[in-house]
């Protein structure tokens, strides 16, 4: 393979990020010769991402008519958000009895600069924070197989996610639901850190009942 061609782990990450992003949209066919052109990759490596991300849930293979952008409805974000309770409450509680003081200082200054955003009324600035907390919660946690699978169902609700957090009012409910979790894990205490995460996502998903589909 020549250096200017993607490996496909690389192609994969590239069209999983496209996906995110917004660049290819919910229902939007994605077409071998299309992605093969706008990423400078070969036809096989281009099946394999495809492959690869239907496995993750971003991506339907239609049979005879190749592949699109999976869209996720707002019934099953909510399902993903019950879900995602379950598991980030049990990472919470993992951080929570792993948390080391420099893991400490470290959540309570996401916490701060999330405050910060608020004060601001900055959504994007909040929005990156969120993301970065509950992805240092499962750092701190250590338990990889639950991060697995909340990384992979967020991925697939991201959209969602990105409409509630531009609800006005949202990062003010938000804020302080995140405040209570890390005061919790700071304080050491797998119960408190649980129930506050759950607390949170179930919020989230009484949020999302209520945003239009």
């Amino acid at each position: 393979m020549s250096s200017g061609t993607p490996d496909a782990r690389t192609l994969t990450d590239r069209v999983r990020a496209a996906i995110l992003g917004g660049d290819f949209v919910p229902n939007q066919r994605l077409v071998e010769a299309d992605v093969c052109e706008q990423f400078g990759a070969p036809r096989a490596a281009v099946r394999e991402t495809f492959k690869e991300l239907a496995g993750e849930g971003l991506v339907e293979i239609l049979r005879n008519k190749g592949a699109r952008v999976r869209a996720i409805s707002k019934a099953e974000a909510i399902e993903i958000t019950e879900v995602r309770m379950v598991l980030e409450g049990l990472s919470a509680a993992k951080a929570a009895e792993r948390v080391t003081p420099e893991q400490a200082a470290q959540l309570r200054e996401i916490v701060a600069d999330m405050r910060a955003a608020v004060e601001r009324n900055d959504l994007d600035r909040y929005s990156e924070l969120n993301a970065a907390l509950h992805a240092k919660v499962r750092q701190i946690a250590e338990h990889g197989t639950s991060a697995a699978i909340i990384e992979r169902l967020g991925a697939q609700v991201v959209r969602h996610k990105f409409r509630l957090a531009r609800q006005p009012g949202r990062a003010a409910v938000s804020l302080p639901q995140h405040e209570l979790i890390v005061a919790a894990i700071v304080a050491r205490d797998p119960e408190a850190a649980q129930t506050a995460m759950q607390q949170h996502l179930r919020s989230v998903a009484k949020a999302l009942e209520v945003t239009p589909d």
